[in-house]
Formats: structure tokens, sequence, C-alpha cells
């Protein structure tokens, strides 16, 4: 009977975790092990560029590179874990419950965006964490040029202004006047809770994100946080009232609910705590990756961060130590010592840093160049080649 590796998500994590896990049974020569990705399409979303435009290109098949690899796929969605019995429940495309086991589990539900009781969030805000919902934006978007030219209509805020905030806000200029032309004055604003723009950056980069926000025009709402949202707009809780029909949700992100069926110590953003070797601690035949994962990067204090520079390498690591733990291979203790930041700026340019100091190395046309190599290349799957997908899903091998 073979031993089954489980693997929960097709995204960054989940997909180089299949990978990696089938490179290390080819490299020992091993048929014990059968490897299964289990999520609702074989495919790859490119979240990362959920900001741009034609969302709907914005993913990648996965059915042949599995089929080239000998990696199962089940279409479902996970809904429960039995930890004790090694079984997963998941619902099929028909609807109907179903159930896998697994003698190793690798969690790679990736994160969602955090909803707080805000008034009027779940009615009134887009946002674009996920495929569907970043496709609904786009078409409120194009219902826009059918409306009246006002200034509500003209006008989109930004709610939250880390990452992808930031992406999203400095794309839209171009974005609304390739809508509504180049002569229409149309205004983006980002309220932000923080005191400055980019908080959580090192100066340079900060400076950077405030000279392209001027450049383009957009606004920022420092020191402030929303009240309630509704057809017509943002009340602010300082009492402003910004005239908006587009408001955008993008404040902050938690890992997959999943992550609290299995037992152990989760951080802030419910991540479980993993081991070096990725396992949760109390569980240790179950494996957390990605955005489901609170690891240490290297010995100096630093922690993956929600990126899919952190998702694929953790996913690298996590699918291949679950193979180890099934063919007594010794586990590769996860690393990650290099950092770079790759922040798209608009029409601006971008803006590229290197190290957790966000030491900034490039910008404007040079760093948008780098900007696409990643976003357009580098985070894609691998071509449906056994020598070239294995070669890529190394853990050890040099990624940035």
């Amino acid at each position: 009977m073979k031993k089954q590796i489980l693997i929960v998500g097709s995204g960054f994590s989940g997909m180089w975790a299949a990978i990696s896990a089938a490179r290390l049974a080819e490299l020992e020569k091993s048929h014990e092990l059968s490897i299964t990705v289990l999520a609702p399409v074989p495919e790859l979303r490119v979240r990362p560029r959920f900001y741009e435009e034609n969302v709907s290109t914005l993913v990648a098949p996965l059915g042949d590179l599995f089929a080239e690899l000998g990696i199962n796929f089940i279409a479902g969605s996970a809904e429960r874990i039995d930890s004790t019995e090694n079984t997963v429940w998941y619902r099929d495309a028909e609807g109907a419950t179903k159930q896998a086991a697994f003698d190793r589990l690798v969690l790679a539900t990736g994160s969602q965006m955090r909803r707080p009781a805000v008034a009027g969030l779940a009615e009134y805000a887009f946002d674009i964490d996920q495929f569907g919902s970043a496709e609904v934006f786009e078409k409120h978007l194009d219902s826009l040029v059918a409306r009246p030219s006002t200034a509500a209509r003209n006008t989109v805020v930004v709610c939250g202004g880390g990452f992808t905030g930031i992406e999203l806000a400095t794309e839209l200029p171009a974005r609304l006047r390739a809508r509504f032309g180049e002569d229409t004055q149309t205004k983006v604003i980002v309220v932000e809770r923080g005191a400055v723009m980019g908080g959580r950056y090192s100066e340079a980069l900060r400076n950077t994100i405030a000279e392209a926000s001027s450049e383009l025009g957009v606004e920022w709402r420092l020191n402030s946080e929303v009240e309630a949202i509704d057809a017509e707009g943002v009340t602010l809780k300082n009492g402003e009232r910004i005239a908006a029909s587009t408001v955008v949700w993008t404040a902050g992100v938690e890992a997959h609910p999943l992550s609290q069926q299995i037992d152990g110590e989760r951080d802030n953003q419910g991540r479980l705590k993993v081991t070096e070797s990725l396992s949760v601690p109390a569980n240790p035949h179950i494996y957390a990756t990605g955005d489901m994962a609170h690891a240490k990067t290297d010995d100096r204090g630093n922690t993956a961060l929600m990126t899919c520079q952190h998702a694929i390498q953790l996913g690298k690591f996590a699918g291949h130590n679950a193979a180890a733990s099934l063919l007594n291979v010794e586990p590769y203790p996860y690393r990650q010592v290099n950092y770079v930041t790759c922040l798209d700026l608009g029409a601006w340019g971008a803006v590229y840093t290197e190290g957790w100091d966000q030491a900034v190395k490039s910008v404007r046309d040079e760093a948008k160049k780098i900007k696409i190599a990643i976003t357009h290349e580098l985070i894609y799957p691998p071509a449906a080649d056994k020598s070239v997908a294995f070669a890529a899903a190394d853990p050890l091998a040099k990624f940035v």
C-alpha cells in the first residue's frame, strides 16, 4: 500500500509542495508514495497580479504539469480535517461530501482578506483578494462608463495602505483614464490608519512611495479609519465624508480558517507556528506552508511574510520534508535568508529593494522591468517537463 501525501491547496505553496515531494520520490527511486493535490480547480491563480487589468487571464493551468510528474488531483474544497483519523473531508464539484485519507498532510490553503465589523463593508465594498472578487471589481469599473460623469463616479477610495493597497491605488489612475478618457478628472484616495505612507517599510522605500503617489495624483488620508461604507461613499471616524461610487477594501489578511482545525500555537494572523521542518509540533504528520505557516526564515529573528516570494520556497521545503519523513531521509531545515521587495507603482514605474532593511536598488522603469520579470515569469509554474520542474523544485536551489 502506498503512503499518501495529501496537499490541500494549489496555490504557490501547494503547487511547489507537490512538485518537490515528487522530486524527492524520483531521486530516491521510490514508488512508495502517492502525491495528491486537493483544490477546487487544477490551476494556479496568480494572486499577486489581481490589481491589474484582465484578471480572467491571470491563471495558469496545472493539469499537464501534474500529469507529467505523476501527481494526482482531486477537484474539491476541503471543509474538515480529522488529525486523529488522518482524514480530510471535502465537497466535490457536484456538491457531494467525500473524504481523502493521508499519511502526511500539507496544509497550503493560503490566506483571505480580514473583514472587520465595519458598517457596510460586506454590502458595498469591493476587494481584489480572490480571483472571483477581483473579476467582480473589474466588471464594476467597466460598468461605471455608462454612468454620468460625477465626482463620485470618478473617485475610488482604497481602504488600507499596505502592499496591495499601494499597488492598486497607483495602478488605478491609468485604469480610470482608459475608461473615462484623458480629460476626465479622476481621484484615487488611500485611507490609512497609520501616521505615514508605508509605515512598515524603510524610509527610502516610504519616500519613493510618496514621490510616486504625488506624481500620479494619488491622495492619502493618514491617521484615518473607516467608520462606515455605503452606496455613495465612505465616512471616516473623524467625520470626513468622501463621495465615491467605488470603495475597495485591502486592509489586512489572515490565514485560511482551516488552520483553526489543527491543534497548535498560532500568531495574530492565524498562522500555525511550525518547526524548522515546517511540521506542526502538536501534529508532526501535518505540515503548514505558505500563508498558513508562521516560520522563521533565518537565525536573526525574521519570519516569513504572506508573500508569494516566501510561499514558493515554503512549499518546496514542506513538500520535500513531508516526503522525506516517509522515505527515512533527513529533512531540510527551512531557511530563506535573502529577501527582496518589488512594489509596482503604476505609470510612475516601480521600486526594487534588497534585504530586510529594504535598501532601494532601483526605481521607475528599471525597477518596472524587474517587477514584470518576477510577476510574469518567475512566479509562474514551470514547464510540464520533469527535468525542468524538478530542477526548479529543489529547496536548496537559488531562488531570489
